[in-house]
């Protein structure tokens, strides 16, 4: 009896144990929570729950550590990234698991060689400092992502039936070993940005078979963690719209809809609101963005290139500084939880420069330990992108850390958040100037410049230009893009002055936020036609003419200006299109004069960002003559119509 009251205990404690390690909500003293304070920082207080995730993905730590890399405190000393972590109000920390991330011998793909030791040993040290876990299975032994869903080597040649049954035991069998390590597993990820695509399945069928595989193994091993599932591009909301359909269609077993969000590429913050928003009401599921980062310097630091650099054709709300890291971040919490969302996962927050020396020196260690973003043994597996690009950290001006580990001011975002340090507003960047201006005529730089303040706010400030008299006659003679430095409140500023041939076409790039003096002669009842402010899809400023339609044939239209009081001479016209599905198509530039046609020149639409320009030279005006420029477009469409832009349109004096 004795031996069976033994053996009872012993099952509860263990019983316990298993909650506890699997979303337990017993408070934990093992970290001293300090209180934050900033003389720097402005952080708006946003209104979030207790409970509310401030996440932070670190898979990449060991293999940081393995290269030397020394994380430090805010007063300069070696610290352990954890205790500064949860010391800074982050309560859930995110690792991803490959499957087995190495060759045949051994030698690791990168990226963190993500397997499921390390996942264990990183929730290990978490829970260590009273942070959960958030385990992110990718069901893949390297990256897995919208564009790459690769099966594992060893489930090579399987049927969905066999792959279901191996997802089951690998999830269920990595989240023993991750708990048995001390992990407290808060939440659990089946797939990474699957947007209709898992493990190497494309139909939806198979897909969510393979989730809810997942899921039953969650459920069994941690049942008080949640069950998430993971997407990515919510500027696309009709997708997201159908992603969530087809999971309750098939009556997946999952608590939350979560989305990467970079500010970068994913739309507006009211589109993602709208679009959680939607999916939390309609389906009852909590809601979160399971990715994001903002840039706090448009500068490299590892000698391998960035996602984002300062040339980066990417939408940018935020300048690239420390404040306005932590703004980005701020806006994106704010946003979730003003819909009733659960959280906020900032991705690779430490994931720094391993060396600063050299990219031989650095090359090395990423060879060695995975701490670039992929090594060269990738190659086996991924080819096509990481068998050519294989090289470091992608994100280290993305980190919340210094290239020698210290910690940036922004880090203490996740804690000043909830009370706010809505300190004195001062100017936190400056934003450069353009000017354009025809050749030969007066160069006006301009008396003010846009200050960016610390709230990301705009103000005017005055400038102090310095522009010598041989670069402003270069200027006036040479056509191109020259750069002009000035002061303006203390700080260095730029102002880029584009010298070209004078455009007599009026609002020729949209700029002007309408489509007029352009006449838009619509035949076909396009869905859409009209200007569009998206930088991203325009050739030449922020607006570009947009068209879209839905059906067959309802691409049929014309853009074209008339201009009748230009002077007599020889002119060149040119004007450019992007655009895709257009199946049969008719599409030219063309020019009249006094209503004739006298010229045109052929354009194609391929594909999105694949710009063709039409030129149309020696257009022979004489006195009294009425020119009218523009563009026919008739696209029949392929399946479901075409789309696409018009931008960049110039007429310009020839000779």
């Amino acid at each position: 009896m004795k031996r069976k009251k033994r053996s009872l205990i012993a099952a509860a404690l263990a019983a316990a144990l298993l909650l506890s390690a699997c979303g337990g909500t017993a408070e934990d003293t093992r970290t001293e929570r300090i209180e934050m304070n900033s003389e720097s920082l402005y952080v708006k207080k946003a209104d979030l729950p207790k409970d509310f995730i401030l996440g932070m993905d670190v898979s990449s730590v060991l293999a940081e550590e393995r290269s030397g890399v020394v994380y430090r405190g805010f007063d300069g000393k070696e610290q352990d990234l954890f205790l500064t972590l949860a010391q800074c109000g982050i309560n859930m920390i995110r690792v991803r698991v490959w499957n087995r991330p190495f060759d045949a011998q051994g030698r690791g793909y990168g990226g963190g060689n993500c397997d499921v030791a390390a996942a264990a040993e990183i929730g290990r040290r978490a829970a260590e400092h009273g942070m959960k876990l958030l385990v992110d299975f990718h069901y893949s032994d390297f990256w897995a992502d919208p564009g790459k869903q690769f099966a594992p080597k060893d489930w090579t040649g399987m049927t969905i039936e066999e792959k279901t049954d191996a997802v089951y035991s690998f999830t269920r069998e990595s989240l023993e070993t991750i708990r048995a390590a001390g992990a407290e597993i808060g939440m659990v990820q089946l797939g990474n940005e699957t947007n209709g695509a898992l493990c190497g399945e494309k139909t939806w069928f198979n897909i969510q078979s393979l989730m809810a595989a997942g899921s039953k193994a969650v459920r069994e091993v941690c049942p008080k963690a949640l069950v998430a599932v993971h997407f990515a591009n919510p500027e696309n909301a009709e997708s997201y719209a159908s992603y969530a359909s087809k999971l309750d269609y098939y009556s997946l077993d999952y608590d939350v809809f979560a989305t990467s969000y970079y500010p970068y590429w994913h739309g507006t913050l009211d589109n993602l609101a709208a679009v959680l928003g939607d999916i939390a009401g309609r389906y009852g599921k909590k809601v979160m963005v399971m990715e994001t980062s903002y840039a706090y310097t448009p500068e490299d630091t590892d000698f391998s290139g960035n996602t984002i650099s300062g040339g980066s054709a990417v939408v940018k709300n935020y300048p690239y500084t420390v404040q306005g890291q932590a703004n980005a971040v701020r806006d994106v919490i704010d946003t979730v939880a003003s819909i009733g969302g659960i959280g906020v996962v900032y991705w690779e927050g430490a994931w720094i420069a391993v060396g600063t020396d050299s990219w031989e020196e650095n090359h090395a260690k990423w060879e060695r330990d995975g701490s670039g973003w992929a090594s060269s043994f990738a190659a086996e597996y991924d080819p096509g992108d990481a068998g050519k690009y294989y090289g470091g950290s992608a994100v280290d001006n993305q980190a919340f850390f210094a290239p020698d580990g210290t910690p940036l001011e922004s880090l203490k975002l996740f804690s000043l958040v909830r009370k706010g340090n809505e300190i004195p507003v001062v100017p936190d960047a400056l934003e450069d100037a353009h000017v354009r201006c025809g050749l030969g005529t007066e160069i006006v730089l301009p008396d003010t410049v846009e200050a960016v303040m610390s709230d990301n706010g705009r103000r005017a400030v005055p400038v102090q230009w310095e522009l010598d008299g041989a670069l402003a006659g270069r200027m006036l003679r040479e056509a191109g893009v020259y750069e002009v430095s000035g002061t303006a409140d203390g700080q260095s500023v730029r102002c880029f002055v584009t010298t070209e041939e004078l455009n007599f076409l009026p609002n020729g790039s949209f700029e002007d936020g309408t489509a007029a003096p352009w006449e838009l002669i619509d035949r076909g009842g396009a869905d859409e036609l009209g200007v569009e402010n998206k930088a991203l899809n325009s050739r030449d400023g922020d607006c570009n003419l947009h068209f879209w339609g839905a059906k067959s044939g309802s691409i049929d239209f014309d853009a074209e200006q008339t201009l009748a009081d230009l002077a007599p001479g020889t002119y060149r016209f040119e004007i450019s299109i992007q655009g895709g599905d257009g199946g049969r198509t008719e599409i030219y530039a063309y020019v009249k004069i006094d209503g004739a046609t006298a010229a045109s020149a052929p354009l194609s639409i391929t594909s999105f960002n694949n710009w063709d320009t039409a030129e149309i030279r020696d257009i022979a005006l004489a006195e009294g003559q009425t020119l009218t420029v523009g563009i026919r477009v008739r696209a029949e469409g392929a399946g479901n119509g075409a789309w696409g832009m018009i931008d960049a349109a110039a007429l310009n004096r020839q000779g």
